[in-house]
C-alpha cells in the first residue's frame, strides 16, 4: 500500500449538508439519484451533536415495505472527506442501486487526525446498529444489509463485515457487540493487512496508516494486526466482492489479492475483479462490467 500524504489529498470532496433529519431535496448529491428519491439527510446516530456522527438515507422511488439496504462508507485515508465521497464517480452505481430497489445510507465517522483508531470502526458499528434498530422508521430491512467502502472506506467495510462475528469489544462503542448481521460486502480498494506495508509507508509517523494507529506499523505490528481486516477471517464471514485497480498509486494491488486468497483458504465466498489500467479511484470503477457483478451479488445475498 502506497499512501503518501501528497496523494491522499486528492480525496478532499467539500460538500456541506443540512443538519436537519427530515427530506431534504437541495442536498447536492441527491441529483445523482432518480427523480423521486427520498432523502433523510444529516441524521444524527450516536446520540450527541458532532459532524462526524451523521448519515444520510437515500430511499428510491419504487415503493416498498422494505428496502434492502446499502451503506456507503466513504474514503480519503481515514482523515478526509465526508459522506458524500466517493459518489461523484460512481454516478451509474447509484443510480442502479435507486431503479432496482435499493436504499442507500452514507455515513461520517471521525477522522484520524481527531481520534486514533479504533474510532472509526466504532463509528462504523454504531451507525450501522442505529440503521438496524431504526428501520422500521425509514423502512428499511433489518435482515439484509450490504456494505460498500472505498479505500479507507473499504477497509473499514472489511473491518466492520468481518469481525461481525467476533465481538470484539473495542470495536464498539461501549464494549458491547451490536446486533445485525452483514449479508455482503463490496470493497473497492481497500487495504486489508496492515503488516504486508514495506518502506516509509511502514515506519513515518505521519503517513495516514500511523496517523490512523496511533504509532507506525513497525512499532506497533500488534496494533497493526487488530486494525487489518485480514486477522478476522473465518468461515462464517458473509461474502465479498473486492475491487481493485490494476495501477493503484495508493493501496498495492496485493493487498486486494492476499484478502481474496485468504478469504477463499477459509471457504468464503468471493471475487476479485484487477481493472486494468485503473488508478486509486475514479470513473473506470463505474463501469458496466463492474456493475453487473456487483448486481450478481446484491441479487443472490440481498432479495
Amino acid at each position: 500500500m502506497q499512501m503518501k500524504s501528497k496523494i491522499v489529498l486528492v480525496f478532499i470532496l467539500a460538500v456541506i449538508g443540512f443538519r436537519v433529519a427530515i427530506a431534504q431535496p437541495t442536498n447536492a448529491k441527491l441529483s445523482i439519484f432518480p427523480a423521486g428519491t427520498i432523502l433523510y439527510g444529516n441524521i444524527p446516530y450516536a446520540n450527541d451533536t458532532l459532524k462526524k456522527h451523521l448519515l444520510d438515507i437515500y430511499l428510491p422511488p419504487l415503493k416498498k415495505s422494505k428496502y434492502p439496504l446499502i451503506v456507503w462508507v466513504h474514503g480519503g485515508a481515514w482523515m478526509l472527506n465526508d459522506k458524500y465521497a466517493d459518489m461523484g464517480y460512481m454516478t451509474q452505481t447509484l443510480k442502479a442501486f435507486a431503479d432496482s430497489g435499493y436504499a442507500v445510507a452514507s455515513i461520517d465517522y471521525r477522522w484520524s487526525t481527531t481520534v486514533a483508531f479504533p474510532a472509526q470502526v466504532q463509528d462504523c458499528n454504531q451507525a450501522v446498529q442505529f440503521l438496524f434498530d431504526n428501520a422500521a422508521k425509514y423502512n428499511l430491512d433489518r435482515g439484509r444489509i450490504a456494505l460498500i467502502g472505498f479505500s479507507a472506506g473499504g477497509h473499514l467495510a472489511s473491518l466492520l463485515s468481518l469481525s461481525n462475528n467476533n465481538g470484539i469489544k473495542s470495536f464498539y462503542i461501549d464494549g458491547k457487540k451490536t446486533r445485525f448481521k452483514i449479508r455482503l460486502c463490496l470493497d473497492f480498494y481497500g487495504p486489508s493487512d496492515f503488516n504486508m506495508l514495506t518502506g516509509d509507508e511502514a515506519v513515518d509517523p505521519k503517513s495516514p496508516v500511523s496517523l490512523l494507529l496511533g504509532a507506525a506499523v513497525t512499532a506497533r505490528p500488534d496494533l497493526a494486526k487488530t486494525a487489518s481486516p485480514a486477522t478476522y477471517i473465518d468461515k462464517n464471514d458473509p461474502p465479498f466482492l473486492i475491487v481493485q485497480g490494476e495501477k493503484d498509486e495508493s493501496v498495492n494491488p496485493e493487498q486486494s489479492k492476499s484478502l481474496s486468497e485468504k478469504l477463499t483458504k477459509a471457504g468464503v465466498k468471493n471475487e476479485l475483479i484487477i481493472v486494468p489500467g485503473a488508478p486509486h479511484y475514479g470513473v473506470m470503477f463505474d463501469a458496466e462490467n463492474i456493475r453487473k457483478r456487483i448486481f450478481t451479488y446484491l441479487d443472490r445475498y440481498l432479495k
